[in-house]
This record gives C-alpha cells, sequence and structure tokens, in this order.
C-alpha cells in the first residue's frame, strides 16, 4: 500500500499548471484513493476525530488570544470578560476548554486502539514513535493551558510542577528558574506559558503531518493485524474515498453530538470549581489536582515517596510507551488472536480508570471507609495512596514484565491468511507467526 501509484490525471489548464508547480491537487487525491484494508472498524475513525479536535483548539485558541492579557493581575479579568463581554465569547472559552478534554479522549482511545491491534509492530515503529511525540506535546500544552485562567488550581498546580522540575539534580535549579522567568512564580511565568501554549499546538500540527507521512509510507494495520500481499491488494482493500470518508464523517457527526452535549449543557462538568476563584498565593486549595485527564500520571507521581524518584516514574510512564515496539517479543500483531495477553489488556484499562482515581483523592483517603475493619484490611494499607502504588506497579509491569513474557510463552490462536478470509482450521488457517512476518521492500 505504502507503494500506491498515482492515478490524479489533471482535467483543467489551471490543475495542469498547478500540478507542475506545487502537486498538492495530486497529493489530495492520492490519498482519497489510498488502498486501505475493508475491515477497518469504528475504532479507526478517531484519527480524523483526532484532526478535527486540533483544528477546533487551534482555531479557537487564536480568538482567544486576541482578548486574553497574559498579565498576573488582568489574566483572571480578562478570561471574566471573555464570558460576559465578548460576542460569542462563552461559546469560544467552552468550545476550547472541553475541547481539551474531548481531545485527551479520542488520544487515549486512539493509543488504547493501536496498543490492541499492534499498531506499534514492524514497519510501523516511526508511526507510533511520532504519535507519542504528539501525546507528550499534547500533554505539556494541556498543562500550560490549564495555567492560563490564573484560577486558584492553575496557580498552585504551576506551582507544584515547578516545583518538581527544580528537584531534579545539577539542571533542575537552572531549568525552573528559566521556566519561571524568576525565583518564584509570577508574572513572567504567566507570560512564557502563554507563549509556550499558543506555540505547541502549532509544533504539534508538524507533527501531525509527520505522523501521516509515516502512515502512508509504510501502510494502514487493520484488526487482523496481518500484512497484505502487493497479489492481493485488490481483494483486501476499498479506496479510502468514499468508504472511509462516510465512515469516519458518521462517526465524527456521533462525536460532535457528545462534544455539544458537555459544551451546552455541561460546560464546566469536567472543570474544577476552585479554578473559578482568582490565584490568591496567601491561600493553598485543601486539595491541589490536575484536569482528569493528567490524573493517572499524577497518581504515579504521588506513588513514589521521594520527590525525584516521583518525578521519574511520571515521566518514565510516557517514556516507555516510546519502546513498546521493542518490548513485544510477540509474532502476532493483533490482540484477536492473543487470548491470553487480550486479559492482560483488559486489566491494563481498568488499571489506568484507577490510576485515575486515586489522582483526584486525596492520599490518605481510605478506599474502603468504616467497612475496612470487616475484610482486616490495614487501617495504612485502606488508602488512595497504597492503591496507587499498586496500580503504579501493574503499569510498568504490563509493559516491561508482562508483555515481553507473554510474547514468548503464549500460544495464539490461528491467523486467517487474509483479512478477506475468515479463521479456519483448514487450509485457510496458517500457524501464528507465519502471516505476521515483517513486511519485506524491495
Amino acid at each position: 500500500m505504502s507503494e500506491h501509484q498515482s492515478t490524479y490525471v489533471p482535467k483543467t489548464a489551471f490543475e495542469r499548471w498547478m500540478d507542475s508547480r506545487l502537486p498538492i491537487i495530486r497529493f489530495g487525491a492520492d490519498y482519497m484513493s489510498l488502498p486501505t484494508p475493508k475491515n477497518l472498524n469504528y475504532w479507526y475513525t478517531f484519527g480524523a476525530i483526532l484532526t478535527i479536535c486540533l483544528m477546533t483548539q487551534i482555531i479557537t485558541g487564536v480568538v482567544l488570544a486576541m482578548h486574553y492579557v497574559p498579565n498576573t493581575e488582568l489574566a483572571f479579568a480578562s478570561v471574566e470578560r471573555i464570558m460576559r463581554d465578548v460576542n460569542g465569547g462563552w461559546l469560544i472559552r467552552y468550545v476550547h476548554s472541553n475541547g481539551a478534554s474531548m481531545f485527551f479522549i479520542a488520544v487515549y482511545i486512539h493509543m488504547l486502539r493501536g496498543l490492541y491491534y499492534g499498531s506499534y509492530k514492524a514497519p510501523r515503529e516511526m508511526i507510533w514513535i511520532v504519535g507519542c511525540v504528539i501525546f507528550f506535546l499534547l500533554i505539556a500544552t494541556a498543562f500550560l493551558g490549564y495555567v492560563l485562567p490564573w484560577g486558584q488550581m492553575s496557580f498552585h498546580g504551576a506551582v507544584v510542577i515547578t516545583n518538581l522540575i527544580g528537584s531534579i539534580p545539577v539542571v533542575g535549579g537552572p531549568i525552573l528558574t528559566w521556566l519561571q522567568g524568576g525565583p518564584a512564580i509570577d508574572n513572567a511565568t504567566l507570560n512564557r506559558f502563554f507563549s509556550l501554549h499558543y506555540l505547541l499546538p502549532f509544533v504539534i500540527a508538524g507533527c501531525v503531518v509527520l505522523h501521516l507521512w509515516a502512515l502512508h509510507h509504510a501502510g494502514q494495520n487493520n484488526p487482523v493485524g496481518i500484512l497484505i500481499p502487493k497479489d492481493r491488494t485488490a481483494k483486501d482493500t476499498v479506496p479510502f474515498h468514499p468508504y472511509y470518508t462516510v465512515k469516519d464523517g458518521f462517526a465524527l457527526i456521533l462525536f460532535l453530538m457528545m462534544f455539544a452535549v458537555f459544551v451546552f449543557f455541561l460546560p464546566n462538568a469536567l472543570g474544577h470549581a476552585d479554578n473559578y476563584i482568582p490565584a490568591n498565593p496567601l491561600v493553598t486549595p485543601a486539595h491541589i489536582v490536575p484536569e482528569w485527564y493528567l490524573l493517572p500520571f499524577y497518581a504515579i507521581l504521588r506513588a513514589v515517596p521521594d520527590k525525584f524518584g516521583g518525578v521519574v516514574a511520571m515521566f518514565g510512564a510516557i517514556a516507555v510507551l516510546f519502546v513498546l515496539p521493542w518490548l513485544d517479543t510477540s509474532r502476532v500483531r493483533s490482540m484477536r488472536y492473543r487470548p491470553t495477553m487480550r486479559v492482560f489488556f483488559y486489566i491494563f484499562v481498568v488499571n489506568a480508570f484507577i490510576l485515575g482515581l486515586c489522582g483526584a483523592k486525596l492520599p490518605d483517603e481510605p478506599v474502603i471507609g468504616e467497612f475496612s475493619t470487616f475484610i482486616l484490611i490495614d487501617g495504612d494499607l485502606n488508602s488512595y495512596l497504597w492503591l496507587g502504588r499498586l496500580a503504579t506497579l501493574y503499569y510498568f509491569a504490563f509493559f516491561v514484565v508482562i508483555m515481553p513474557l507473554v510474547g514468548l510463552r503464549e500460544t495464539p490462536l490461528p491467523i486467517p491468511q487474509s483479512i478477506s478470509e475468515p479463521v479456519l482450521s483448514g487450509p485457510a488457517a496458517v500457524p501464528a507467526g507465519a502471516a505476521a512476518q515483517p513486511e519485506t521492500r524491495g
């Protein structure tokens, strides 16, 4: 599929002139006619959804930047002015703030789909790695944006995270001073955060282009997880348009309906009430928490008693994703044919929700409450801190221990010879490793 020949033929004089100088029309036409596996399900529609989310965030962000004032004395008031005095400002702000949550919902589903179907395996390692870079930049952008309203949670969240950077030996202090613009969180810090928050979405957009380029070169994965031989391309694929443009469009409409419910009916459901209080360095909130989509990483940070160790664990939770293609030792891509690994994957998904819950709760808050004495759980162990530590242990064990060992010892189910044929016990089925060989290129 990566060697798809161009079938575009310019029909007008303008198209011929444009094609000889900047073949952007040819690029679009070739992408629409790209042979795509015909068995892609709705989990594969989140790539298009993420593209729309990124465009929405950039457009609404640019409009908000026209009215926002990056000054500690005026930032909170400027956000309130956007909400009250700017025509349609409330809508733009709610679309932007809830759009971040929608973005992360789609990102997490997109990454879990790639994990389940083995989309990170050869020859698609660079697609996954560039995607991890986008994910890291997205986390950084979301954190910087969370600070800009300059409410109580914004300010004190910035204090907590920047102090963690300062705990890094040798280089932590200079980086902290540069990031803050001085010895403490102040006006210079807000200016830096605003500049970076404005810049990074365009960097993400550039990385998305690389992501699509790598996808176009290596070819699209599919739920079966097998490579499509060149002599079966016509049988196992369909043109991207109209088959998947229609499918993506339908999924996008459903996603936008959910998005609209939050914007118009639950605009503050995913935020924190303390952020509607102006920042006050002298009053610390009872419980400082990040936005919901960063809670799992916050739980990992708190799971380690040492501050620097917590920073290493938090960044390690992201760094381990970059080496995932080399940690998975299985020759089979899709977990459809890996029943043992599929069970561990489902536990991993539940574990991610547990980490999010632990990040949202106070560390010493009891998990089971008053009934803990009836099930013989020690009082010190009956806390969200210890539950978060167990969940953190499984998070890393899944990638570093379970995935390599299960890949070596499991017995996968038979894999079909092509995506057009069902799994049979007869000639149509082949041994597990045979249909999952790395693609060879001439």
